[in-house]
């Protein structure tokens, strides 16, 4: 599916049908195995907002969308009809949408517009596809409670995760399985991380409140907004006095540095991009001799961006961290940030298609990769730095498995006071200071002994 014709930026590029054709091209590239994430970087800028909305609640219903599209059609439609109509059924399908997903138009202002979605396709073969969508559509609005009803009779349907997840999640968390699932349906929440150096909270919600920009104080630096809005709308984005970061994100580079009293001790952020921890560290500790690796050029380019922005400065470079003799210079380390590539299952909040993106074979081999980056990561420690491994993932076998695993390999080993598993939790503001919905994180600090 081509990108909308027209997408110039003027009215009739934002129409309703425009963004249902720029979402099923997402979603298609979802299905053929690409993020949403680069997906939606393939769109024109205008319609990125919009489909991004349409795209992230079609990730979140896909399970169900996909099972409905089966009972309602004899034969699975080409993957152009196919994208469109799992983008129209995702929005029409869920009963009771939570606050944060309620929906936005009309059932038969979604139903009109992706048959004219259809119409106006570039591709004859979707442009053929009209009526068949409109007929399959409109008889979904006529027998919706059954339909739906009937779809959820399959697991992956009813929690809208595959089934191989659900069991993995089963198995690791026999009492918390439902709300980890429930978490991952419910948009995350903006949150932003004071730089400290600049501004305290208390006065940077002040200056949010002057703006008229909705927001309270959570854990530490942490400010989460009412609503997500670009950053250039932020007060002082721009003179870096706030990043956006996850409330269990930022509290890495804490854990990390402290107690560390070392002068200018020499810091190694392994997989940094976009360098939202590497910023942190140096907010934290100003003079950290920070080494910050990414293996692919685009993204080290990243980190320093978002550096530049914040007036800070790190020795960025393109590197395999496992592949030590191609870019360490042999002076050890005082501590080590390992934020290891995992399977993002505790971040769906965020990325809702990573479940969709994973086989379940991919999670040995991340274990495998998480392993190889421990094993040779370790030796670059000087006699009693601290390592601190963390991933964005609820799966034991990335996070206690992994460290369980290394500790029997390797001696010595002080296991520090770490948070380890994090479960991701629905936002609450109850309570006088609120609470940031949480991601899912697995956190492990370790020292090595003398």
């Amino acid at each position: 599916m081509n990108a909308p014709p027209g997408a110039t930026g003027q009215a009739p590029s934002m129409a309703l049908w425009c963004k249902l054709q720029a979402a099923a091209q997402a979603v298609q590239g979802v299905s053929s195995g690409r993020s949403l994430t680069d997906a939606l970087a393939a769109l024109p800028l205008e319609l990125r907002p919009g489909a991004q909305a349409l795209a992230s609640q079609t990730m979140r219903q896909r399970g169900l969308a996909f099972a409905l599209i089966g009972l309602l059609t004899r034969r699975a439609p080409a993957p152009a009809a196919r994208a469109l109509l799992a983008v129209v059924l995702a929005q029409l399908a869920p009963e009771q949408a939570p606050e944060q997903t309620q929906r936005a138009y009309e059932p038969f202002l979604l139903v009109d517009q992706a048959v004219e979605a259809a119409k106006q396709a570039r591709e004859p073969a979707l442009r053929a596809q009209a009526g068949f969508i409109n007929a399959v559509l409109r008889r979904y609005l006529r027998e919706r409670a059954a339909l739906n009803t009937q779809a959820r009779i399959s697991e992956e349907a009813r929690w809208n995760h595959p089934c191989w997840w659900i069991e993995r999640l089963r198995r690791d968390w026999p009492d918390d399985w439902p709300r980890i699932l429930a978490a991952a349906q419910c948009p995350a929440p903006m949150v932003l991380r004071v730089n400290t150096r600049r501004c305290m909270p208390a006065a940077y919600l002040e200056q949010l409140a002057r703006a008229d920009i909705g927001a309270r104080g959570c854990a530490a630096a942490a400010v989460q907004l009412d609503q997500a809005r670009p950053v250039n709308q932020l007060p002082g984005f721009a003179q870096g006095w706030v990043s956006v970061q996850s409330a269990t994100a930022q509290r890495a580079a804490p854990l990390l540095l402290a107690g560390l009293e070392r002068p200018a001790p020499r810091v190694l952020d392994a997989c940094a991009a976009p360098g939202g921890k590497t910023a942190h560290l140096l907010e934290l500790c100003p003079d950290a001799r920070v080494t910050a690796l990414d293996s692919a050029a685009p993204r080290a380019a990243r980190i320093d961006e978002n550096l530049k922005r914040l007036g800070l400065s790190a020795a960025v470079r393109v590197a395999d961290a496992a592949d030590v003799a191609s870019w360490w210079n042999g002076e050890p380390f005082d501590a080590i940030l390992l934020d290891a590539p995992c399977s993002a299952s505790g971040i769906l909040a965020r990325h809702p298609d990573a479940r969709w993106l994973r086989r379940p074979g991919d999670i040995a081999a991340l274990a495998r990769q998480q392993d190889r980056l421990l094993a040779a990561l370790w030796p670059l420690l000087a006699p009693g730095g601290r390592l601190l491994y963390c991933t964005c993932s609820v799966f034991r076998e990335e996070g206690a498995d992994r460290i369980r695993a290394f500790l029997a390999r390797n001696s010595r080993v002080r296991f520090l006071t770490s948070p380890e598993h994090v479960l991701p939790a629905i936002d609450s503001k109850s309570g006088d200071n609120g609470i940031c919905g949480e991601d899912g994180f697995y956190f492990a600090l370790l020292e090595q002994q003398d």
